[in-house]
């Protein structure tokens, strides 16, 4: 026998150290816990999907893809809470988790797409200054999300809310951007249009880009479009824990037009 054959690990070995490795992962409790908790989530049961993923984040901790999972159902607990006080602790820990996520793995879509949402969902608590400047962030993690994955339909939403967000300001507002951006940001609602149309090219179940496509050409003047679109919004059935949300601000828009 060679010197290099004895190096060398017999493909016996080889193959006894596959099957436990194997072994150890289809034991690895962390899946079960976090097949649960996305189980929960898909019923939009909230905090049973929290306490799952909390407990999995516990197995293994500092794995991004767990902690994005975190992030989002705090951000679901805004929708239950009962007080602003509730409201404001579950933005607080939902940007706490998406940007611990975003620690563990700069370079995941997901993690910087959660901060984007995570900071969308905290603005109602910040000053006007406040606002805009986390605009900016906003539009940068939306950026880097869609950067690094093509395909996220929700980071397409993101930057359509921004342009439309931003091509709507005027007043003191619109002064104060032209402060904080050192100029105001080119952002209009063709643009957001486009984002919300690759959004639900992306996804066309998630009724959001629908009645968000609706509202914006409701913005642009197009009423006859805009009845037509978020009506078909509307229509769709909720799969999400912000769907009714959605639909009252759709419904408020058509009560307006």
């Amino acid at each position: 026998m060679t010197a290099m054959n004895i190096l060398l690990p017999s493909p016996r070995f080889l193959l006894c150290t596959w099957l436990v490795s194997a072994s150890t992962a289809a034991a690895d409790p962390s899946q079960d816990i976090i097949a649960k908790g996305d189980a929960a989530d898909r019923k939009l049961q909230t905090k049973e999907a929290l306490a799952a993923y909390l407990e999995a984040d516990k197995a293994q901790p500092n794995q991004a893809a767990i902690l994005v999972k975190i992030a989002k159902e705090y951000g679901g607990l805004m929708n239950d809470a009962k007080t602003s006080a509730e409201r404001k602790e579950a933005a607080a820990q939902s940007l706490a988790y998406s940007r611990k996520a975003l620690a563990a793995d700069a370079k995941s879509s997901d993690a910087n797409l959660a901060v984007a949402i995570s900071l969308g969902k905290s603005v109602e608590f910040m000053g006007n200054r406040e606002k805009v400047e986390t605009s900016s962030q906003i539009k940068a993690y939306a950026e880097k999300a869609l950067q690094l994955n093509p395909k996220s339909d929700y980071a397409h939403h993101m930057l359509g809310r921004w342009h439309q967000g931003l091509a709507g300001v005027g007043g003191a507002t619109r002064v104060l951007a032209q402060v904080v951006y050192g100029g105001l940001p080119a952002a209009t609602y063709q643009e957001a249009l486009d984002h919300f149309q690759k959004a639900r090219a992306l996804r066309p179940d998630r009724l959001v880009h629908q009645i968000e496509y609706g509202r914006t050409l409701a913005m642009m003047g197009r009423k006859d479009e805009a009845r037509t679109e978020i009506q078909k919004g509307l229509a769709m059935p909720n799969r999400e824990k912000d769907d009714p949300e959605t639909k009252a601000r759709g419904k408020e828009t058509l009560d307006h037009l």
